[in-house]
Parts: structure tokens; sequence; C-alpha cells
């Protein structure tokens, strides 16, 4: 070859190259009920709860660090805009997490374990993925359905309470596995494909992202209890590693290295930091509160409710909260208790609807012990009363339930009798729920409901 054609053909493949680069298209949002402002809105309420459960560090440098960091991503990287924010948590397992529309929380135990500033770059930009590719209400999208437009239909119009105790009554909370904060594999490898692509443009190596988060998964192979949160909520989609050396290809060509400050004075000034007594992580928040207990009459007569491809009986003055095809709450007026900040209660009540579960196919005894966690989580003081019991629902595979948690009225707990049923491709729930001081006058209607439950799909 000559150098004429030497040349020629280099030219050719750096113009490839640059085609490539232009050409690449990078993951956009999904489909998706609530809107921007809705995810702005439920992040604002979410990130307010929250920090009534958290450490917020007061340490000003490593504040400002992490932001630089944080804002370095956003900016130079070309996000969407939205209102981030950034703080630092004290807590010492290995995790960030973001909320929708933008709350971020870095855990002094992420600072620590990272070797370099692009590896805790790397968490940042992946967290901010999931926040522009909206993948935590895409997912609550798709577990509720038409059961969330309700919900976000009540909360534009003003009434109902706020959307995050709106969600709580369809199942969908704070907590690790709650749909909102635990993601795919799939959301996982988008979020890490649109995060090195941001590092990248920031001037961090993408490969310090993929190297940090197989670390870690190593260290979790290991046994190392601090990862637990991080890899429920973050299941590995693959060798991290090799997905960025196959993207490079694709990258802005920037220089690599960049720095927002001393990431060895941050470790140590956590360190120093005074021990703190906090709360426990994903902790419900308060139930609301009645200042007395109700008398609920009862007829003995039923009614029928029928929708989401299922119909069953329930007692004659419960009223349907919400109408959806994916989720139910058929209660009495005076079994809902509306607290302050607009959390919502269910003192007395019916709650029906299905669960997302894992594949696609319903694992019975796995999707129900992921469901019941995830109740435990939204709700105070949570005791299994009763171990799941093998039953028949509706000609279907069921498991009962029996719980027993705070109840808002006062000087009696709450029964919560929950039924889960294996329908093939999705696991249908209810919840039969009464004071403990007067759940015998509802046991026998509650029993000929669920005798009643018939699947029309």
């Amino acid at each position: 070859m000559t150098i004429r054609r030497r040349v020629a053909a280099g030219l050719l493949a750096g113009a490839m190259l640059l085609f490539a680069a232009g050409a690449r298209k990078l993951p956009k949002p999904g489909w998706n009920l609530f809107s921007k402002d809705q995810d702005i809105e439920l992040g604002r309420q979410a990130a307010a709860e929250m920090e009534k459960q958290l450490v917020v560090v007061q340490d000003r440098a490593l504040t400002d660090y992490v932001n630089r960091i944080g804002n370095r991503l956003v900016t130079r990287g070309e996000l969407e805009k939205y209102p981030f924010s950034f703080k630092v948590v004290k807590e010492d397992s290995i995790n960030a997490f973001a909320l929708p529309g933008g709350p971020m929380y870095v855990h002094t135990g992420l600072v620590t374990a990272a070797e370099n500033e692009g590896q805790l770059a790397g968490v940042l930009a992946h967290e901010l993925a999931h926040v522009v590719l909206r993948h935590g209400t895409n997912q609550a999208s798709k577990s509720q359905g038409i059961a969330i437009i309700a919900t976000l239909g009540g909360a534009l119009a003003g009434g109902g309470g706020s959307m995050l105790g709106n969600l709580a009554q369809l199942g969908i909370g704070l907590g690790a596995n709650s749909v909102l904060m635990k993601y795919s594999r799939g959301a996982e490898s988008d979020a890490d494909l649109l995060g090195m692509h941001t590092m990248a443009k920031a001037g961090y190596d993408p490969l310090e992202m993929a190297r940090f988060f197989e670390k870690l998964q190593a260290e979790a192979g290991r046994g190392n209890n601090k990862l637990v949160e991080f890899f429920s909520s973050h299941p590995n989609p693959g060798n991290r590693v090799k997905a960025v050396e196959k993207e490079i290809p694709y990258l802005p060509k920037r220089t690599y290295g960049q720095t927002e400050g001393n990431l060895s004075a941050m470790k140590q000034s956590i360190a120093k930091l005074p021990a703190t007594p906090k709360p426990v992580q994903g902790q419900a928040a308060p139930t609301p509160k009645a200042t007395s207990q109700p008398k609920i009459a009862l007829s003995g007569r039923s009614q029928t409710y029928q929708g989401g491809g299922v119909s069953f009986s329930y007692p004659e003055g419960f009223e349907q909260q919400g109408n959806g095809q994916n989720g139910v709450t058929l209660a009495p007026k005076a079994g809902v208790i509306q607290g302050q900040n607009g959390a919502t209660a269910i003192g007395y009540g019916i709650i029906a609807g299905t669960s997302q579960v894992q594949g696609g196919k319903v694992n019975l005894e796995r999707d129900t012990q992921a469901f019941l966690q995830q109740v435990t989580q939204s709700n105070q003081g949570v005791k299994v009363e009763a171990q799941p019991q093998k039953i028949t629902i509706g000609g279907s595979n069921a498991y009962v339930t029996t719980l027993s948690s705070e109840s808002p009225f006062p000087n009696t707990r709450e029964v919560d009798v929950v039924i889960t049923v294996d329908r093939g491709s999705m696991m249908y729930y209810f919840i039969y729920i009464s004071p403990q001081n007067d759940y015998q006058r509802f046991e026998s209607l509650y029993q000929a409901s669920a005798r009643s439950i018939q699947f029309t799909q």
C-alpha cells in the first residue's frame, strides 16, 4: 500500500468513527403515565419523607465536592434539565440513589469505597441516567396501569391527598423493593449506556464506572453486607467492562482525568464525622391517626365489584376509592383516615390489584414473599400472625397470609388478611382490613368476598 493509500484509508476510518459517534442512538424515556412535572413533584414529596429517615451530612466541603461532580455531569454531560440536587447521607453501605425528578442521595460508604473520582462520578452518572430516562415512574406505570391514571387525576384535581400518599395506597412506596426504586436489567443496561456517554462528555473515563461496578459485584459475591441494598435494586446486566469497550468507538472524544477535588481528603472528612444515631432506612412513614374508632354499620348485604379482569363481592356501604382496571380500594367513608402530611390510611376496607412479577411469569411462593415484603415496608409494625397457606381462589392456586399492623384507630391493632393468586402472567392480590377489636363482625363478610372471587380474563 502506498503512503497516499494509507492516508486515504486513515481518513476513511476516521470518518466512519465520526459517523458512528454522530449516529449513535442513546436510550430515551419509555412509555409513562406520569408527566415530567409529576415526576418532579413526586420526587419533591418523596425527598421530604426520605429526609425524615436519613442523616444528611452537614460537612460543607464534602457536600460541595459531591455537588461539583454532579453538576459537572449534568452540564458537561448535556443531560436533560431537571431540578437535580445532591446530598451526602451518613450511611456505611455502598450505595447512591436518585428519586424521580432529580433528588439524589450519596452514601458516605460509597465515597469511601471509590478508588478515584471517576468511579464516584460513574455511580452518579448511572443514577442521573435513571432520572432522565424516568425509569421509576415508567415501571410504576407498567405495574399499576390504569389505576395510576385515577391516582394522578385525583392529585391534579386537588383531592385525595398527596401524590405520594395516593401511590402508597396502590402499594407503591419508597422501599428498596418498590417499583419506583428497583430497576430491571434492561433499565440497568440503559442507565449504563447513557451514563458512560455522560461521563465521557464530562471528562471522566467510562471504564471506571464499569470497573467499579464489577469490583462491587465481586465484593458482594464474597458476602460484603454493605452491598445488599445496592444489588437488590440494581441487578447486574452482564459484563460491564466489555459493554464499555464495545461502546468506545461511539463515545465522544475527550481528555479523561477530570477532578473536582481531593477524594482522599473527603474520605478523611468522612472518617472524622461524629457518630449519629439514625432511624432505620426504609422505615415507613407514620400512619395517620384517628382520634376515635367509628362504628361501621353492617347490613349483611353485599355489592359486586367488577373490573381489571376480576369480580368479587364486598359489604354494602363500602365505596370505591379511585377507579381503575389494575387496582381498587373499597372502604366505608369513616374507614379512611387522611393525615396532615397528605398520607391516607385504610382502617376498614378491601384493597385489590395486580403486582409486578419477575420475568412475566408468576412464581407464587417467590412473588408472594416479595409482595409481603413490600407491604411490610409500606406499613408500620407489621407482624406475620399466620404464615402463607395454600388455598384455591377462583379456580387458581393462591396463598392466604394473616398479618397485623398498627391501626389508625386508638387502642387496637389491625388485622390484614392478604390473598395472593397465581394468574399465570400476573399475580392478583386482595387485602382485607379491619381493626383487631372489630374483626369478628367483618370476618364472615370478608370470607364470603374471598369465596366470590372470579376471574374474567
